[in-house]
């Protein structure tokens, strides 16, 4: 509010206030407390909302401060930096229309309509008028006007997919743009409060996207870039990049012949033998844990009638990325999600409530109808098998089944060596299905499991599932990156849909609530985050090949042969290296197949039944007995130690 006086009380994140006049804008509060303050800053948050320096405060507020190093500081200098980039495309080519322009993780980028598609000179050329514009130093200003207005001054600029996108929004919508110099672009902002407040910067690459997605509409050339609020933080995150070019699971998984793929079966996997053991490893491991918290694993077709999916509500909100197919003159859609099964096991016989929970685990296959130009190595394929959970249980019951969900699911990562994992809980989308009423009680239930935990987490508001809200799992790779694996969703919507009901306790039908939960998510796409994570050199728990023998001569052969027999029946995986090369060739080879041990036989081994180890990248690891050997490591493979490799 504003008092009688014209002033109203800001109050600060560690809950000073302050009294000054209404209309003052956010830079000028800064600048009160410190002039340099202000220099220091980038947007601030007024009452949560996200803003520009130049915002007035004409109400009292909580205001906080935005500097470009934050999170949310660096959003905002991805996005200035897009339209950076935007403005010098259109000083260098003028005949180039305009599209988006958004931020993503980590970095930027704009598609662009042009007739010839951007070459690696051009991006050079655009990076110095950036740079020329950063120095001309712009002032950023909002603006505001109606649709009308807007679409009459865009017309009148020939850009005509800015003129489509404002085309779409509500007649009596209020239309924000933002001008720098002789540039203006339809956006929300907030942005930098000039040009010479962008950071360091890259343009990274350049892209062929459709318009909005639509392969049936033009295609255009797309952007993309970086930007950081210093030039060492650019420097370090193009340094991960080249290391992340390194581990490329596409370009390991043939290096060390995992896994292929083939026009055959396009984005369909062909495992290896050795990708194929490591696939399992990573299957038995969930197994083992779902046998642990008590799950009892299922199985279900991979084709089932469409009408089934007509219920559940993934045909109206799934279809486009469905497979379909006739049997016997009937339509069948191939199974994109494994829930309705286990709905169908669950409803094939009589429950009563001292039946509950039921827990279902299935490794189930399902296929997904994914665009040739966004399928990507293991990390998007259109068939994969899915480490799907199912809890049936009463209201009663969310919270400790929840808690036991979220107990399983840090278990395993750590098992795989993440410890670092950021939760999110994503709530109602704009797509859904159920009640308002049904999604604030799921959101809550949800949020009161993650406050008891004493788990911290962020709301990532309309992403949830389309029949529930869930709690999303990003864990943080080697490289600092982030991916989102495990997912728990809770479900009052579709158990009701397929009419699934138990006898309570007071001889009433009910209808159970359903816990939808994945650890890993995507097997394959686990995989493919292994591999990077690792740079293919598995810890020797979960390595293909655990051991390489290497004979120094032919009549090694014999000894080595008993040693590979023994450590085999030990449930040791091993490998003999019986080429005609000299010791070093077989030694390189192994670390090139980041074998995670190695083992030299010649006389003195055999004579003394004791051998010399190597350990990859660390060298040599001594000489012991073969028994010794075989101890230590079967040690590591039950703990499954993750050494640093």
């Amino acid at each position: 509010m504003k008092s009688s006086n014209g002033n109203i009380t800001v109050k600060y994140p560690d809950g000073k206030t302050e009294v000054v006049p209404s209309g003052l804008s956010v830079a000028e509060l800064a600048a009160r407390i410190n002039p340099g303050f202000l220099n220091q800053l980038i947007a601030a948050k007024v009452d949560g909302q996200l803003v520009d320096l130049a915002y007035p405060l004409e109400h009292d507020a909580d205001v906080v401060f935005i500097r470009p190093d934050s999170d949310e500081g660096h959003d905002v200098l991805l996005h200035s930096t897009a339209h950076l980039m935007a403005q010098a495309v259109k000083r260098l080519f003028p005949a180039t229309k305009v599209t988006i322009g958004p931020a993503i993780e980590n970095g930027f980028y704009y598609d662009f309509d042009r007739p010839e598609p951007f070459t690696d000179d051009d991006l050079v050329a655009i990076e110095a008028e950036m740079s020329q514009i950063v120095k001309e130093n712009f002032p950023v200003h909002r603006q505001e006007m109606s649709r009308d207005e807007a679409i009459a001054l865009f017309a009148a600029m020939g850009e005509d997919f800015k003129v489509e996108i404002i085309s779409e929004i509500p007649d009596d919508a209020t239309i924000s743009l933002y001008r720098q110099g002789e540039f203006v672009d339809l956006c929300r902002g907030p942005h930098i409060p000039s040009t010479g407040k962008a950071g360091a910067f890259k343009l990274l690459s350049v892209a062929g996207a459709y318009w909005r997605g639509d392969e049936h509409n033009k295609m255009l050339s797309r952007i993309y870039g970086t930007a950081f609020s210093s030039s060492k933080d650019l420097k370090k995150y193009l340094n991960m990049l080249e290391e992340a070019k390194r581990r490329d699971h596409r370009k390991l998984g043939k290096e060390l012949n995992l896994f292929s793929f083939h026009e055959e079966a396009p984005a369909n996997v062909f495992f290896h033998p050795k990708g194929a053991t490591v696939y399992n490893l990573i299957k038995e491991t969930v197994s083992e844990s779902n046998h642990t918290y008590g799950y009892e694993e299922v199985n279900t077709p991979l084709i089932m009638n469409v009408s089934l999916w007509h219920q559940s509500g993934h045909y109206d909100n799934y279809r486009e990325n469905m497979y379909f197919t006739k049997v016997d003159d009937k339509d069948f859609a191939v199974k994109p999600m494994n829930c309705p099964g286990h709905l169908l096991i669950f409803k094939s016989t009589p429950r009563s409530y001292r039946d509950l929970p039921v827990r279902m685990s299935e490794f189930g296959r399902v296929h997904r109808h994914e665009r040739s130009g966004v399928t990507h190595g293991l990390f998007r394929v259109r068939t994969f098998v899915q480490d799907d959970a199912h809890i049936f249980c009463t209201e009663d019951q969310i919270h400790r089944e929840v808690g036991l969900t979220l107990e399983q699911i840090f278990a395993i990562y750590k098992t795989f060596g993440f410890e670092d994992v950021r939760v999110e809980l994503s709530t109602r989308p704009e797509k859904s299905i159920g009640s308002l009423e049904v999604w604030e009680k799921s959101e809550s239930a949800l949020k009161s499991v993650l406050d008891d935990k004493g788990i911290s987490f962020q709301i990532n508001p309309g992403d949830g599932a389309f029949y529930g809200p869930k709690i999303d799992f990003h864990i943080k790779d080697s490289l600092g990156r982030s991916w989102q694996c495990g997912t728990v969703q809770l479900d009052f919507s579709m158990p009701e849909r397929l009419g699934i009901s138990y006898t309570g306790e007071d001889g009433l039908d009910h209808t159970p609530v359903m816990i939808h939960r994945a650890v890993v998510g995507s097997l394959e796409r686990f995989m493919g985050i292994l591999i990077e994570h690792h740079a293919g050199s598995f810890p020797l728990w979960l390595a293909p090949i655990q051991v390489k023998l290497i004979p120094i001569a032919d009549r090694h052969f014999d000894y080595t042969d008993q040693l590979a027999a023994e450590f085999t029946e030990a449930g040791i995986r091993v490998e003999v290296n019986r080429k005609n090369d000299k010791i070093g060739q077989k030694i390189r080879q192994a670390e090139m197949e980041k074998v995670p041990v190695m083992v030299i036989i010649g006389d003195k081994e055999i004579e003394n039944r004791q051998v010399s180890v190597r350990r990859h990248k660390q060298g040599d690891a001594g000489i012991m007995s073969v028994d010794a050997l075989k101890t230590q490591l079967l040690t590591e493979i039950r703990e499954k130690t993750h050494q640093e490799r």
